[in-house]
C-alpha cells in the first residue's frame, strides 16, 4: 500500500472520530467517570506513542540525538504555551454541570463565550494541524525503513484518532454554553475535522522543499512532534485525571493500559531495516566520485 493510500485512510478515520465526538453532548450524557477513564487511557498511548515510536524513529532519521532533542522541547514548550494561552481543552461536557449548580456562573460563562469560542478555534487548529505533521511524518519515516506503509505510522494514528473526540468535545461544550445552534455546531466541527488532513498535506507540500536534506528534516519533525504528544499527555490530560477519587485504581489500569497499547502496537509494525541512507551519506559519495 502506498503512503499516500495509507495516509488518506488514517484522515478519514480521524475525520469521522472527530465527527463522533462533536455529536456527544448531543446524542448522549458522558459521564465524569467515563471521561476519565478515556483521558487516563490516552494519555498513556500518547506518552507512549511519544517515546516508543516518534523519538525513536526522529533519530533514526536525523541521525543526530542533540538536533533531536532540541526539536522536542521545542515543541513540548510551544505546545505548553499554546495550551495555557488559549485555554482550548476542556476535556468534558460542562454545560449540565454549570446549569444544576449555579445558573450565575452560567450566565457569566455566556457572556464571555466569545473570547472562550476564540480561543478554541485558535487554539484547536494549531494544535490539530501539528497532529496532521506528526502522522504525515511518521507514516513516511515507517513506510521508509520497512519498505511498506501497511500498518506504517499505526500508533502515531491510534493516539490521534482517540484524541480527536475528546478535542471536538470541547469545542461543542463551549459552542453548547454559548448558545450556537446544533447546525452551527455541526459546521464548526466538520472544518475542525478537515485540520488533521490539511497538516497531513502541508507536511508532504513542504518536505519536497527541502529535498537535500529530507531525512534530517524528517527527523526533526518527529522530535518535534514527539515533544508536542509528551505536552499533551503530561501537561493537558494527564492533571485532569482525579487519581484520587474512588476510580482511582481504574484510572491507574487505564493509563497502563494506554502504556501496553502503545508497546504492543510496536510487534505489529512492519519490521523496522533501518537500512536507508542519509544526506550526509549520499553526500560524502557522491564527493567521493
Amino acid at each position: 500500500m502506498l503512503p499516500l493510500a495509507t495516509l488518506s485512510i488514517y484522515c478519514l478515520a480521524i475525520m469521522a472520530a472527530s465527527m463522533l465526538g462533536g455529536y456527544v453532548p448531543l446524542c448522549i450524557r458522558l459521564t465524569h467517570a467515563r471521561a476519565q477513564l478515556l483521558m487516563s487511557f490516552v494519555a498513556g498511548l500518547m506518552l507512549g506513542v511519544s517515546l516508543l515510536h516518534l523519538l525513536p524513529h526522529a533519530i533514526d532519521e536525523a541521525q543526530s540525538v542533540d538536533s533531536v532533542t532540541q526539536w522536542m522541547v521545542g515543541g513540548f514548550v510551544a505546545m505548553f504555551l499554546l495550551l495555557r494561552a488559549f485555554h482550548f481543552h476542556q476535556h468534558e461536557p460542562r454545560a449540565h454541570e454549570v446549569d444544576e449548580a449555579c445558573p450565575h456562573e452560567h450566565q457569566h460563562a455566556h457572556g464571555s463565550s466569545s473570547v472562550n469560542w476564540l480561543g478554541v478555534a485558535v487554539g484547536m487548529s494549531i494544535h490539530t494541524l501539528i497532529d496532521g505533521v506528526a502522522l504525515a511524518a511518521n507514516v513516511l519515516a515507517e513506510t521508509e525503513e520497512a519498505g511498506s506503509s501497511w500498518l506504517a505510522g499505526v500508533g502515531t494514528f491510534l493516539a490521534i484518532a482517540l484524541h480527536k473526540p475528546l478535542d471536538s468535545l470541547s469545542i461543542t461544550s463551549v459552542m453548547t454554553a454559548g448558545g450556537w445552534s446544533p447546525r452551527v455546531q455541526h459546521l464548526a466541527n466538520f472544518a475542525f475535522s478537515l485540520m488533521c488532513p490539511l497538516g497531513c498535506a502541508l507536511f508532504l507540500l513542504g518536505l519536497h522543499h527541502v529535498v537535500e536534506r529530507q531525512h534530517f528534516a524528517l527527523g526533526c519533525v518527529l522530535g518535534l512532534s514527539a515533544g508536542v504528544f509528551l505536552c499533551i499527555a503530561l501537561a493537558d490530560l494527564m492533571p485532569e485525571i482525579d487519581l484520587h477519587d474512588r476510580d482511582g485504581v481504574r484510572l491507574y489500569l487505564a493509563l497502563l493500559l494506554g502504556l501496553a497499547l502503545a508497546y504492543g502496537i510496536h510487534s505489529i509494525e512492519p519490521a523496522h531495516e533501518h537500512n536507508h541512507e542519509h544526506p550526509h551519506t549520499q553526500a560524502s559519495g557522491v564527493s567521493g566520485e
